[in-house]
């Protein structure tokens, strides 16, 4: 089995929002998409490899998915875990 987490943990770990609260809203809300697909559930798993498209500081940003995080740790381990797409 492949490893996966559940998005809006990877959200909250990646340090993309503040709270894992508003990770779990933002998931809700349909304003994602994993792999062109929109995101409805805030339980929804992503892998490594997957592209994830969200709107962030009134740009749309899409990053690949490069590692799964346990914890949310400092600024620079979270950098490591996605790669910005042009």
């Amino acid at each position: 089995m492949s490893e996966s987490a559940r998005i809006d943990k990877w959200l909250f770990c990646a340090r993309f929002y503040r709270s894992r609260a508003l990770a779990q809203a933002a998931a809700s809300s349909g304003r994602l998409r994993l792999n062109g697909n929109r995101v409805e559930k805030p339980a929804q798993n992503l892998r490594p490899g997957d592209v994830l498209t969200l709107g962030k500081g009134g740009q749309v940003v899409a990053l690949k998915v490069l590692a799964l995080a346990e914890r949310r740790g400092p600024a620079s381990v979270a950098k490591g875990l996605y790669e910005i797409l042009e």
